[in-house]
């Protein structure tokens, strides 16, 4: 599969860039400082964590399971929200978060490269009247990844 081979080059490069950004911030930084939605840097890259690992299970079901796929859609009705609160990143610890975050990236970035052909237009229904094909989906990650570092960008 070479058609997301620019895709998984980008994200290696943001993490490239980023692992030792987020290394170097004090506690104050990632703890305090809110976004417009009220989340500190640790609940976004928490987010990221929780973006990643749902988007990992979706492109597996997608290749076996039925198209249209039903599969929830955490993000639905604020629920991404409820993902951080329960998870309570907000006291997780940040070096293990960085490497999470760094490691599934990764891993997305290996299951994309792996993904069949054959099933890159299979669909998730992602709510009412909004199908999205498994091509679709890996491609807005990378745009998905850019929106939430340029929020964390602006905290600092």
């Amino acid at each position: 599969m070479t058609e997301f081979l620019a895709i998984t080059k980008e994200i290696h490069a943001i993490l490239k860039e980023w692992e030792p950004r987020l290394e170097s911030l004090p506690v104050e930084t990632i703890t305090e400082r809110k976004n417009s939605q009220e989340r500190t840097i640790k609940m976004i890259l928490g987010h990221l964590i929780d973006s990643t690992s749902n988007n990992i299970h979706r492109i597996v079901h997608l290749q076996y399971q039925t198209s249209p796929l039903t599969f929830p859609n955490y993000a639905t009705f604020g629920n991404n929200d409820r993902w951080i609160e329960i998870q309570n990143y907000q006291d997780e610890d940040w070096q293990q978060m960085i490497q999470l975050w760094k490691y599934s990236t990764l891993h997305f970035c290996h299951v994309i490269n792996n993904v069949n052909d054959d099933k890159l237009e299979n669909e998730w229904i992602a709510g009412p009247g909004r199908n999205i094909t498994l091509r679709t989906m890996i491609i807005f990650y990378l745009d998905h990844l850019k929106l939430h570092l340029a929020e964390i960008s602006k905290l600092l």
